[in-house]
């Protein structure tokens, strides 16, 4: 018996240890509603989702810190899909933001979505709701992700048409509501859509940032990795220009461990080949339509993608990655393309020009023509 008391003593002093770090610890452990089911009525609240039948409208998610950055913050996604939720869970995971709201034009599956991601956010330090775009207010960021997929023999640019009505439905409600937040796009054609939401949100260019070819940048860097033989996050190397398939790989600014990759052959001994580059660049290329083909889309990649764009935002870290912005590229005026942005609250920031060769010069103006061609014509 003595022992048995023994043990509630020292759990009743390390809830108060905790207590003492996190006050909202005890009142869990007191038996409150820390997950809980906010219904329609706002009457009514459960700990059991069945408790509330099919009248709830949203997961309200205990916080488990009393501060820090991430509390204040809300993310919005607009659009409840594969990348949409796979994002959702990668903030979850990663703790940057207090508030992720989903919205979807289809309610219930952003429902069902929002209560399997409830189960995650348990363990993390967010809310995580199904909104609409009257939830844009006071949001740090917006991300677009709904649009029609991308199918097995499709390019980016099939989806054009289709995906730019949508915006110009989905674009000016959030301007409307959240006419200071950063729009970050992920619907493909990227590019061409984030021109499409510069122009009906009325943003400056600064706070309308296409994902563009950061995937692709980071998939280049894996393939180049394997290659070399190190590991992708010592590869120094990008593709610039259009998400798709003019995008450019900028062979002659690429390094390991500070040398250009011909020098760091010679200096480690490894067979320097062209072609077997080429072919990185080919399978970086070519990398989102074999997924496609195997698993019909892609979402994992694009959403690990989307977190790493958020992260300077969030946090004001002025971090340069490769995201599309409306600019001037190889003379072509009024087109989004993506090259090396540094990226912080304000949004994308293009202060120091990329020094390519004359052939990447060309290479870029023709992705420039192309994308702005695809434009000209919405």
């Amino acid at each position: 018996m003595s022992s048995i008391g023994g043990c509630w003593w020292v759990l009743w002093i390390l809830a108060l240890v905790l207590h003492r770090a996190n006050p909202e610890f005890l009142q869990w452990s007191q038996g409150e509603h820390c997950a809980s089911m906010i219904c329609a009525t706002d009457t009514e609240q459960c700990t059991d989702y069945r408790d509330c039948g099919s009248e709830c409208t949203e997961v309200e998610i205990c916080k488990t810190t009393n501060s820090g950055a991430a509390e204040s913050i809300k993310i919005v996604i607009v659009g409840a899909g594969s990348v949409g939720v796979t994002t959702a869970y990668a903030l979850l995971l990663d703790g940057l933001a207090s508030d992720i709201v989903l919205i979807d034009i289809d309610k219930n599956r952003a429902l069902g979505e929002v209560m399997d991601l409830s189960h995650a956010a348990h363990f993390a330090q967010a809310r995580v709701r199904v909104g609409d775009y009257e939830d844009c207010v006071d949001a740090a960021a917006v991300i677009i992700t709904a649009g029609v997929n991308q199918k097995p023999g499709q390019t980016r640019l099939d989806l054009v048409k289709t995906n730019y009505a949508l915006f110009q439905d989905i674009v000016p409600r959030i301007a409307k509501f959240a006419p200071e937040t950063i729009l970050v796009v992920a619907t493909n054609p990227v590019d061409v859509l984030t021109h499409a939401a510069h122009q009906l949100s009325g943003f400056p260019v600064e706070r309308v940032i296409g994902s563009g070819t950061a995937m692709d940048t980071t998939r280049f860097r894996h393939e180049l990795g394997k290659h070399f033989g190190v590991n992708p996050r010592n590869v120094h190397a990008m593709i610039v220009g259009e998400h798709g398939d003019s995008q450019l790989p900028v062979w002659s600014l690429a390094t390991i461990s500070g040398m250009r990759l011909k020098d760091y052959c010679e200096q480690a001994g490894h067979e320097y080949s062209q072609p077997a580059l080429e072919d990185c660049a080919k399978r970086t290329k070519e990398a989102a339509y074999e997924i496609i083909q195997r698993k019909g889309k892609t979402n994992y990649g694009v959403a690990s993608v989307l977190v790493d764009v958020l992260r300077p935002i969030i946090t004001h870290s002025d971090a340069i990655m490769t995201v599309s912005r409306v600019g001037t590229y190889g003379g072509v005026e009024d087109v989004a393309l993506s090259m090396p942005c540094m990226l912080n609250r304000h949004g994308a920031y293009q202060d120091v020009p990329l020094l390519l060769n004359d052939r990447e010069k060309g290479a870029l103006r023709q992705s420039a023509l192309g994308v702005k061609g695809v434009i000209s014509k919405l």
